[in-house]
């Protein structure tokens, strides 16, 4: 499980298979804006989203603020880089697809992969943080 601080333009894509769990998203603060199977769909604090297997889906930061999203799923099927740089796990656990809802938030690929080092090499490398007052209302 983790709590992912979303910037605006994060990206959180995943196309599963059947054999991995499906993949679930409540939003604790701020605005997002999920697309999912090609359609865009607003979402607030409080609004929770299930994603079966199969399901294409990104979560995009949106609105004026930070948005803190809750992501539960298990991605021990995926294909990951060794520290060698060659590739392990599950070849069909499912891909990086292009979608062109998510290429115009700048939350897609524009060639389908299932390396995520290739999927994710446009952005900053993600850097632990400690909770910050403010993050969560009340």
């Amino acid at each position: 499980m983790d709590e992912i601080p979303l910037a605006e333009r994060a990206l959180i894509p995943f196309d599963d298979q059947d054999r991995l769990p499906r993949e679930d998203f409540l939003v604790l603060s701020g605005e997002a804006l999920l697309i999912i199977e090609g359609e865009e769909r607003p979402l607030r604090q409080w609004d929770f989203v299930h994603c079966p297997p199969k399901t294409q889906h990104v979560i995009v930061g949106a609105g004026d603020g930070p948005c803190t999203v809750f992501a539960v799923g298990a991605l021990e099927h995926h294909t990951v880089r060794l520290p060698d740089g060659t590739l392990d796990g599950a070849p069909d656990w499912g891909a990086y697809t292009v979608d062109e809802a998510a290429l115009r938030h700048g939350a897609g690929v524009e060639e389908e992969t299932t390396d995520a080092e290739q999927a994710y090499a446009r952005f900053p490398e993600p850097e632990p943080t400690r909770y910050r007052d403010g993050w969560l209302p009340g």
